[in-house]
C-alpha cells in the first residue's frame, strides 16, 4: 500500500484576484483540478489552511471555506491531531486494460444539470431495507422477461394512485432497463430499418441514439411553448416521441388540445405514439392533465423510469401499452436474450410493499417546491429570465445565440458549477439557445451557492434586458 504523502511543494494553481470569481471558489476549484488530473492522489495529505494561505498570498479565511467546501463534497477527510486528505481521485493515466480514459465533464462540480433526481430525498433506512429484503431472495434460475411479477404489481398500484393510468385487460405492463432502452426495444420489436421516428427538438437525444442503434431514422420536429408541434409531424413517421407531462428540456406541459391532436395524428396514419412520462410524478402546482395513455391505450406506448424519481442505480423502468406491442417486445427479447435485471425489480417492490415509495414520493413533492423557488427567485432577481412549468425538477433559462450558450457554461464551469447546454439536446442543427438548469442533484445545503454561482456567471456572460 502506498504511504501517505505530504504535498510539500507548490501547488499546481494560482489564483487571480482581478477574476471576479471568489477566491474561496478559485482555490477548491483549483483543488479538485489538481485531484482530477492527477498532481494530487488519493490519500495525500494536504498542506494546512495556514501554509496553503500564505503560499496563495490570501487569508486563512479563503483556505478553510474552499477546505470545508470540499469536505462537504467528499473529496477530503480531516483526521483529528494529523491533518487534511485527500479521500479519493483518479489515476492519472487511466487503468491499464480498461480502454480509452474518460473524462467525467461534471467531475468536482456543484451539478445543475437536468434530468437528474434528489438522491438527498432517499430514506437510507427504507433504502437500505428494500436491498436487504431483496438480497433475502434465492437467486433465479431463468428470469421472466416480462419483468417480476412483484415489480409488476407494485408499478400498476403506482400508476393508478399517482398518474391516474389503469392497467388492466386493455392493456399490458412490462419491466424495462429504462426509457432509452425500452425506445429502442419497441423500434427493433415493431418497426423495419429505415422507418421514420418523430421526435421532439430539442428533446432527449439518447432516446434518438436508441432509435439510430435500431436503424431507424429521427426526425426532429419543433417544439414551442405547448410542447411539440403537432402540426409539423411528418405524415411518413412511424413513432412520435414525446415527453408531454414536462417537455424535456425546455419544460413545457402539453395542453389538452394538443393531446387530443397529437392521438387524431396517430390514429389517422397508424403512427404509435410512445409518451415518455419524464418528470409526470413531480406536478406540484395543479392536478396533471389526464395520460395520453388514458386517452388513446391503442396508440399510445406509456414508458416511467425509476431514474428520475429515486436513482439511475437501479435501472428499471416499465411500459404499458396494447398487448399486442407487448408480446411483440417479448418476442424480440425472446429473440435476443435480452431482458431488465430482476435486482432493481425487487428493490423497488419492497419500496413499494412498505409504502416507501409513496413517502418518497411526498416527499419530493414537499422538497422541490421551495428548491425551485431558489432558483427562479435567484435568478429573477437579477433580471435574468426564467421559463418552465411550475413542476418536475428543472426550468429553463432562454439565450440568444451560441456563442452566450457556450460562455455561461464556460464561465460557470470556471466557479465550479456544471450548467447544462441545450447545445447537446438538438437532433440537428442548434436553432433554439439557453439552459436546462436543474435543481435536484445538488444537495440543499449546496444548492444557494450552485444558484448563486450560476446567476454570477451568467450576469458576466449576457447583457439582459429588464
Amino acid at each position: 500500500m502506498r504511504a501517505n504523502r505530504l504535498v510539500d511543494d507548490d501547488l499546481p494553481f494560482t489564483v487571480d484576484r482581478e477574476s471576479h470569481t471568489p477566491l474561496a471558489v478559485q482555490v477548491a476549484t483549483g483543488l479538485r483540478r489538481a485531484a482530477t488530473t492527477g498532481a494530487l492522489r488519493g490519500g495525500d495529505r494536504l498542506p494546512s489552511s495556514r501554509d496553503l494561505a500564505d503560499r496563495l498570498g490570501v487569508s486563512r479565511t479563503v483556505v478553510t471555506a474552499a477546505y470545508d467546501q470540499l469536505h462537504a463534497e467528499g473529496w477530503l477527510d480531516g483526521r483529528h491531531g494529523s491533518g487534511t486528505y485527500l479521500t479519493a481521485a483518479p489515476a492519472p493515466g487511466g487503468v491499464q486494460g480498461t480502454g480509452p480514459e474518460r473524462v467525467d465533464p461534471m467531475a468536482g462540480l456543484l451539478d445543475l444539470a437536468a434530468g437528474a433526481p434528489s438522491i438527498e430525498a432517499i430514506d437510507a433506512a427504507a433504502w437500505r431495507r428494500a436491498w436487504r429484503a431483496a438480497s433475502d431472495r434465492m437467486p433465479l434460475i431463468r428470469k421472466d422477461r416480462r419483468g417480476e411479477p412483484e415489480f409488476l404489481e407494485a408499478v400498476a398500484e403506482h400508476l393508478l394512485r399517482h398518474r391516474g393510468l389503469g392497467a388492466g385487460s386493455g392493456t399490458a405492463v412490462l419491466a424495462t432497463a429504462g426509457t432509452s432502452s425500452a425506445a429502442g426495444e419497441l423500434a427493433a420489436a415493431l418497426l423495419r430499418r429505415g422507418d421514420v421516428v418523430a421526435m421532439e427538438d430539442p428533446g432527449y437525444r439518447r432516446a434518438a441514439g436508441a432509435f439510430r442503434a435500431a436503424g431507424m431514422r429521427p426526425v426532429p420536429v419543433p417544439v414551442d411553448a405547448e410542447g411539440l408541434r403537432v402540426d409539423l409531424l411528418p405524415e411518413d413517421a412511424r413513432m412520435v416521441y414525446c415527453t408531454p407531462a414536462h417537455q424535456f428540456p425546455l419544460g413545457a406541459r402539453m395542453p389538452a388540445a394538443r393531446r387530443v391532436a397529437l392521438v387524431e395524428f396517430a390514429r389517422r396514419t397508424g403512427a404509435l405514439v410512445i409518451e415518455d412520462d419524464y418528470d409526470g410524478e413531480l406536478r406540484y402546482d395543479t392536478a396533471p392533465l389526464p395520460l395520453l395513455a388514458t386517452l388513446a391505450p391503442d396508440a399510445v406506448v406509456h414508458l416511467g423510469t425509476t431514474s428520475k424519481i429515486l436513482t439511475p442505480t437501479l435501472g428499471i423502468g416499465w411500459l404499458v401499452a396494447d398487448p399486442s406491442v407487448a408480446e411483440a417486445v417479448l418476442a424480440y427479447r425472446e429473440l435476443t436474450g435480452t431482458s431488465p435485471a430482476p435486482a432493481g425489480q425487487q428493490v423497488v417492490a419492497e419500496l413499494a410493499r412498505h409504502g416507501d415509495l409513496a413517502r418518497h414520493l411526498r416527499r419530493l413533492r414537499r422538497d422541490m417546491p421551495p428548491r425551485r423557488a431558489l432558483v427562479v427567485d435567484e435568478l429573477r432577481g437579477r433580471g435574468i429570465e426564467v421559463r418552465g412549468d411550475d413542476a418536475g425538477s428543472h426550468v429553463f433559462v432562454p439565450l440568444t445565440s451560441a456563442e452566450q450558450e457556450d460562455r455561461a457554461v464556460a464561465a460557470a464551469r470556471a466557479a465550479g458549477v456544471y450548467l447544462d447546454a441545450l447545445a447537446r439536446h438538438h437532433l440537428g442543427p442548434r436553432h433554439t439557445f439557453g439552459l436546462a438548469l436543474g435543481y435536484a442533484a445538488v444537495s440543499a445545503a449546496d444548492l444557494p451557492t450552485a444558484v448563486r454561482l450560476a446567476g454570477d456567471a451568467l450576469e458576466r456572460v449576457v447583457e439582459w434586458t429588464a
